[in-house]
This record gives C-alpha cells, sequence and structure tokens, in this order.
C-alpha cells in the first residue's frame, strides 16, 4: 500500500496511537470501522502466540481495512522481538510503527512485502537518523504528547522537518479535538496521531478508574517527568497521588533510563498517561460516536476558516 493509498481510504487523517496496556484489538477494528487507522503494540499480547491470536481477529474482522501494528525495535537476538517480526512478516500489515531503536533491519524486512513504517522521533537527530534508515514516515513526538514525549514545538519541529522530507510527517502532541487536526495539516503534516483522547473510550483497555481520571484532569495536572519510567513521558497527577507518590517530591532516579519509583509500582500499569489535551475530553463514549464529533468539528474549523 502506498502512503496515498492510506491517505485516500480514511475518514479523517488520523492514526490511532498505539497506548501500552490500552491499545488492544477492540480499539483497533472500532477504529477502523469508523474509517481510520487504529495501532496497537505487538507487546500489549502478553506472548507471541497472543499477538498471532490478535491478527487473526483482527484481519477478520476488517476485512482489507487498513491498521497498524507498533514494533518495539530491540537487539536482534532478542526473542520476543524476533518472534513479533516474523508474525508481522506472516500477516503483512500494512503498517509497522517502530519506536525506541535503530529502524532500519526491520524496516527492510517490512519493505520486502509492500508494509510502510513509520517510526516515532522527538529530536531533529532522531529525524535525520531514521530517514537515513529508509522509513516512509516520522511520527513528531512534540511538547504534550502522551506517553514518552519530547520537548519541541510542533510549529518549529514540523517546518524543519520538512525542509530536509517529503515522506509522511504525524504530528504527536495534545491532538484531542477536529480543529487541531486541521492545524497539524496547515502546519504541514499529513496525519494527527491521537491517542489520549482515544484511550478514553468504550474500546480502550485502559481501567474504568483510568478513564475518569482522563476526564477529570486538566492540562495542569500532566507531569511530565523522567522518574517514573525511566524516559521523559507524560503522567496524569491524580494517578500518581494514587498511589501514595507525591507529584512534587518524586524520589530521585538511580540513573540514565532507571525509574526512582519504588520496584513495586510500573509505569503504564499503575501509574497513568495523558497527553496535553486531556483538558478537552468530556465523556468516554465509543470510538464510532467519538469519530462522528471529531468529523463535524474538522469540517466546521474548515467551513470556518474558509469565510475568514
Amino acid at each position: 500500500m502506498t502512503l496515498e493509498e492510506l491517505r485516500r481510504r480514511l475518514r479523517l487523517p488520523i492514526i490511532v496511537a498505539p497506548m501500552f496496556l490500552v491499545s488492544g484489538p477492540e480499539l483497533v477494528i472500532a477504529a477502523g470501522r469508523a474509517g481510520l487507522i487504529g495501532a496497537f503494540p505487538s507487546i500489549n499480547a502478553r506472548t507471541p502466540e497472543e499477538f498471532e491470536s490478535w491478527l487473526v481477529r483482527i484481519e477478520r474482522e476488517l476485512q482489507g481495512t487498513p491498521y497498524a501494528v507498533n514494533l518495539i525495535v530491540r537487539s536482534a537476538g532478542d526473542a520476543r522481538y524476533e518472534a513479533d517480526l516474523a508474525l508481522i512478516e506472516r500477516f503483512k500489515p500494512p503498517l509497522v510503527i517502530t519506536s525506541v531503536g535503530q529502524p532500519q533491519a526491520a524496516a527492510e524486512r517490512i519493505h520486502r512485502y509492500g508494509g510502510l513504517v513509520f517510526h516515532d522521533v522527538a529530536t531533529m537527530r532522531h529525524a535525520t537518523k531514521a530517514i537515513e534508515a529508509g522509513v516512509d514516515g516520522l511520527i513528531l513526538l512534540t511538547a504534550g504528547a502522551g506517553g514518552h514525549t519530547g520537548t519541541a514545538n510542533p510549529f518549529a519541529f514540523v517546518a524543519q522537518v520538512r525542509k530536509q522530507w517529503q515522506g509522511a510527517v504525524l504530528l504527536a502532541g495534545g491532538i484531542s479535538e477536529g480543529a487541531s487536526i486541521l492545524a497539524a495539516q496547515a502546519l504541514g503534516a499529513d496525519f494527527a496521531y491521537m491517542g489520549t483522547r482515544f484511550a478514553a473510550t468504550r474500546e480502550s483497555l485502559a481501567a474504568p478508574e483510568y478513564k475518569a481520571l482522563l476526564v477529570s484532569e486538566t492540562l495542569a495536572d500532566v507531569l511530565t517527568t523522567e522518574r517514573i519510567s525511566g524516559m521523559s513521558a507524560t503522567f496524569l497527577r491524580g494517578s500518581i497521588t494514587r498511589v501514595g507518590l507525591d507529584p512534587k517530591a518524586l524520589p530521585e532516579r538511580l540513573g540514565p533510563f532507571k525509574p526512582a519509583i519504588p520496584p513495586h509500582l510500573k509505569a503504564w500499569r499503575d501509574i497513568w498517561s495523558g497527553g496535553h489535551g486531556v483538558g478537552l475530553i468530556e465523556d468516554i463514549p465509543p470510538v464510532a460516536e467519538l469519530v462522528e464529533r471529531l468529523e463535524a468539528q474538522y469540517r466546521d474549523a474548515r467551513e470556518s476558516l474558509l469565510k475568514r
């Protein structure tokens, strides 16, 4: 599938971001049926066998509608990574989102079956490396993105990436409503990359308490820190206090990439993430209803802009 074919098949230029412990088959299928691309991390399935069963179900229910798998790039020889990549080669998802590591070797294998590869980047240096690795799209993690995030301003980041890159650009960071999707396109992005808003849907795997926080918390409740996961990431203040930690006095890290929280607590499982757009979330609708709303907001914003 080419990038142009991918664009033509979407109702809105949205890719529902893969969220650790939140995105599962139900969310991917609902997003695909609503005209978007749903994505999930392969490691959300506890074993390669479960990952295979998820792929079987998604393929059966979407019947050719595009979807994406998120592959955390690890070193060659990692058993789970190799098993997941082999399953990707077997099932041939049209889009694979690579994260963390160097994507070149995985991209070469995915390209052999005709798949597209989009890679997470948070800096211009990361973007240049991903381009050199031969990816098809760059996911720009800007300030305020949910989960692992960056610090770059989206206006500057998109413009500077576009100076050297004509492939696909996905903008991540605080996008929760239709006008922001249009704004992402105006900046030069091809797709809006939306996670937090879709975590607060009926089909997501997020716990009910997590979904309730996504509705009740605001921008002021989003904390960006390296101390919880070991890398810079956004977390909801209410999820930090619920496990007995003080957001203003988190323990110091023991070293790079080493979380500072007590060992019985886990980022994502016990302490939950949310991006800067969380303050615009007021309910927990089905995906189909949310997409209807986003489409109406997108059209209203476009018509309003044309009238000015």
